[in-house]
C-alpha cells in the first residue's frame, strides 16, 4: 500500500464516520424541508435545532444566536457586510489586520471602495497584531474591529481576548472573530471574551464541506445579504443544508469532547516536527511563533531557501505527503503570501514557504518520514536550482 501522510488540515479534514453516517440518514430517511409541517419537515427541523445547539455549545453560546452558513466565507461576508450596513449611522470606520482571510481582508476592501474607511492594521515579525495597536487605531466612528483568532497560514494565535475586553465599553463598536480555524483546537468562549460576531466552518472540524455557522449576540442585528424564505430568523434565507448542519452538528461535538486531548497530542507533534526539521535541513526557517500561547497546535509554517514552495508540494506528493504552500483558498495564484509577506519575510523566504497541518492522530513515525522525505527532496531541488 502507497505511504499517505496526509498534512493538509487547515485546508479540509476527513469527515469523521459518524459524521457521514448522519449525513446519510438525512438524505435517505430524514430529507423533509425543515419549513415543510407535516412529519418529515418537523423531523429535519427537530435534527436542525438539536445541531444548533450543539455548535452553540462548542463556542459557548446560546442556541438562539447560531445561524447557519454555507461556510466560513458567507458567515464573514455575512458579519462584515451585515453589520456595516446595519450601524453605517454610527459611523463608517472598521478596524481589521493585515493577515486576515481573504473571505475577510477582501470583503474589507470592498467595504472601503463602498465608501467605509477602513483600517488594515500590522503584525509583528511572529504574524501577530498587537492588542495596542487596536486601541491605537480604535476611533469614536469605528462600529467593527474583524481579528482573527488563528492565522491559517501560521498558526499565529491573536490576542482576542485582550481585544474583546476593550471593546466591552466601546458599545457602539462590534467585535467580531474569524475562528475557523480555532474551533477544536482552542477553548472558545464569546462571551469571556466580549465577541458579538463568530464565524466557524464544518469542514475544518472533520465535519462536511459547503456548511458553517455565525454565532451572532443577542441585540445585534445583521442586515440579510440573502433574501428570500427568511429561514435563519431572516437573516440568512434559504432552505437549510439539513445534511450538512447535521453533520456539522456532529463534528462540533466530538470536537469540543476531544479538543483536550486533541490540541495537546498536536501541539507535541507540532514541536516535535519542528525539532525535527531544525536538526536535519539546513537553512529552514520557521514562520509560526514559538511563544507561549502564540501559536495554534496544529500549524507549522516552515520556509526553505534555495526552493519554491510549490515545486515541493508536487514533489512530495508523489511521494504520498500532502502539504501545502498557503491559504487553500488563494494557493493556486502565482503570487507571494500576502500574511508572509506582512510579517516581513524576504523574498527568499516567501518563496520557499510551506504550510503543515496536523491532526491528532498522526503519530511521530509519520512526523519522521515527513521530514526524511523532506531532508531528500530538498536536498535535490537545491542541486538542480544551483545548476
Amino acid at each position: 500500500m502507497k505511504l499517505e501522510i496526509y498534512l493538509d488540515n487547515s485546508a479540509t479534514t476527513q469527515p469523521y464516520p459518524e459524521v457521514i453516517d448522519a449525513m446519510v440518514e438525512m438524505m435517505t430517511v430524514t430529507y423533509g424541508n425543515p419549513s415543510s409541517l407535516h412529519k418529515k419537515g418537523l423531523t429535519a427541523e427537530k435534527e436542525v435545532d438539536r445541531a444548533r445547539e450543539r455548535v452553540a455549545k462548542a463556542v459557548g453560546a446560546k442556541k438562539s444566536e447560531i445561524l447557519f452558513t454555507s461556510g466560513g466565507t458567507e458567515a464573514n461576508n455575512l458579519a462584515l457586510f451585515g453589520a456595516a450596513q446595519q450601524y453605517a449611522s454610527r459611523g463608517k470606520h472598521i478596524i481589521t489586520t493585515a493577515i486576515e482571510h481573504p473571505c475577510v481582508y477582501d470583503t474589507a476592501q470592498e467595504l472601503e471602495r463602498r465608501g467605509y474607511a477602513v483600517t488594515f492594521l500590522p503584525v509583528g515579525s511572529d504574524g501577530r497584531v498587537s492588542a495596542d495597536v487596536v486601541k491605537q487605531a480604535w476611533r469614536e466612528d469605528t462600529i467593527l474591529v474583524s481579528v482573527m483568532y488563528v492565522n491559517n497560514e501560521t498558526g499565529a494565535v491573536q490576542p482576542i481576548r485582550e481585544i474583546g475586553q476593550f471593546l466591552k465599553d466601546k458599545r457602539k463598536t462590534l467585535f467580531h472573530v474569524d475562528a475557523v480555524q480555532a474551533l477544536g483546537k482552542l477553548p472558545i468562549k464569546v462571551k469571556d471574551c466580549g465577541i458579538d460576531l463568530l464565524s466557524v466552518s464544518g469542514h475544518k472540524i472533520h465535519g462536511p464541506k459547503g456548511v458553517g455557522a455565525l454565532y451572532v449576540r443577542d441585540g445585534v442585528t445583521l442586515t440579510p445579504i440573502l433574501f428570500g424564505g427568511g429561514q435563519e430568523r431572516g437573516v440568512r434565507s434559504g432552505t437549510e443544508n439539513v445534511p450538512g448542519i447535521v453533520g456539522m452538528g456532529v463534528a462540533a461535538e466530538r470536537s469540543l469532547r476531544e479538543m483536550a486531548a486533541g490540541s495537546k497530542r498536536m501541539a507535541e507533534l507540532r514541536d516535535l516536527l519542528i525539532e525535527r526539521i531544525e536538526a536535519k535541513i539546513p537553512d529552514a526557517r520557521i514562520n509560526t511563533p514559538r511563544g507561549a500561547g502564540h501559536a495554534a497546535p496544529h500549524v507549522v509554517n516552515v520556509s526553505f531557501t534555495g526552493v519554491r514552495g510549490e515545486v515541493l508540494v508536487h514533489a512530495l506528493e508523489a511521494n504520498g505527503v500532502y502539504v501545502s504552500t498557503g491559504s487553500a483558498c488563494s494557493s493556486r495564484e502565482k503570487v507571494y503570501s500576502r500574511v508572509l509577506k506582512a510579517m516581513g519575510l524576504p523574498e527568499s523566504a516567501l518563496e520557499g514557504a510551506v504550510r503543515l497541518s496536523l491532526r491528532p492522530d498522526h503519530t511521530a513515525d509519520d512526523v519522521e518520514e515527513t521530514v526524511q522525505q523532506l531532508q531528500s527532496l530538498i536536498a535535490d531541488l537545491r542541486l538542480v536550482s544551483r545548476r
